[in-house]
């Protein structure tokens, strides 16, 4: 089987339409086991210190870019901002994938930490806050300097096992994610996801962590070695203020599979808040386009009012979950 061949196997293959130019202000910044890497800053010119700074953190190989209207958003809403890819992706890609040592955990522990510094160095004493997409919700668990997090804003965040998928897609995406994916990536050396239009060429470590079948992130390949190293996960050292949004036509983000994750973050102050497309006039969302421009009047305000506040709007779209 080719991979032409298996790339017909994808009845959801997956498009994102992104930024064709960023906005925010290049930089390059290397992670603390030096390996570079790349991103861009939206700054306002005259410093304030109670002007928060927001970290974003993308979903597993979606480049930076595609959360660039997002950050103008939180600019032009007094904000300075940060988006930058993990090591792999992106504007953090070497000349090549092949034997390139990257995991989740590296991608949380090394990469996003490294922008929680970031943050700290070029906003002196602002606050910080974090919106994660995706796996960019479990990577805001990670780093080690978690605790300077004020408040969290998480999209769809999950890592992925696959039995908390919505049940009418779940065989096809264990499919495609879990057999497909890794198979391709041990013939390849790397997952070479732009040729299959499954997202973005993605690191064989991060495939590894993806496509394990286990219920808990410290048996994942890397989740089991920074667990082993530091005897817990660093989740619970994230006191913010955390809204977890999920919607209900996105087969990743289910109420199982966004409970599990959150159940992680022990020290946080958790709000799931479950929308459907009904609530905003739509027929469907899914995983991917809360970051579309053509969100923005709808389920944008949602983040910029936690964001903000800590709080629901009272007329926040949708119904909070109730947690055990």
């Amino acid at each position: 089987m080719n991979l032409q061949d298996m790339s017909s196997l994808a009845a959801d293959q997956i498009e994102l339409p992104l930024t064709a130019d960023a906005s925010g202000e290049p930089f390059k910044q290397p992670a603390a086991d030096g390996f570079m890497l790349g991103g861009f800053t939206w700054r306002h010119a005259a410093r304030n210190i109670s002007r928060p700074v927001v970290i974003i953190n993308a979903a597993t190989s979606v480049r930076c870019r595609h959360y660039s209207r997002f950050a103008d958003y939180l600019f032009a809403n007094g904000f300075d901002v940060i988006t930058f890819d993990y090591r792999g992706i992106g504007e953090s890609r070497p000349a090549s994938l092949k034997g390139l040592e990257a995991t989740w955990t590296d991608w949380g522990a090394l990469d996003f930490e490294a922008m929680l510094k970031r943050a700290q160095r070029e906003f002196p004493g602002q606050p910080v806050d974090v919106v994660g997409h995706s796996f960019g919700g479990c990577a805001a668990g990670l780093g080690a300097s978690g605790h300077l997090i004020r408040r969290l804003v998480t999209v769809g965040a999950q890592f992925a096992y696959w039995r908390d998928y919505a049940p009418a897609h779940r065989w096809r995406m264990f499919g495609k994610w879990h057999v497909v994916m890794p198979l391709v990536t041990m013939i390849c050396g790397y997952f070479p996801g732009k040729r299959l239009g499954w997202l973005e060429d993605t690191p064989a470590g991060v495939v590894r962590d993806w496509s394990t079948p286990t219920a808990r992130f410290e048996t994942r390949p890397s989740g089991h070695a920074i667990n082993a190293a530091k005897g817990r996960l660093p989740f619970a050292a994230v006191t913010a203020q955390t809204l977890a949004i999920s919607i209900s036509d996105d087969p990743y983000g289910t109420i199982p599979a966004i409970e599990r994750l959150l159940d992680y973050f022990t020290g946080s102050s958790n709000t799931h808040l479950r929308i459907t497309p009904e609530d905003i006039g739509e027929t469907e969302v899914g995983h991917f386009a809360f970051f579309r421009s053509a969100y923005q009047a709808t389920l944008w305000p949602i983040a910029l009012s936690w964001l903000q506040t800590g709080e629901l709007a009272p007329d926040t779209p949708g119904r909070t979950v109730p947690r055990n």
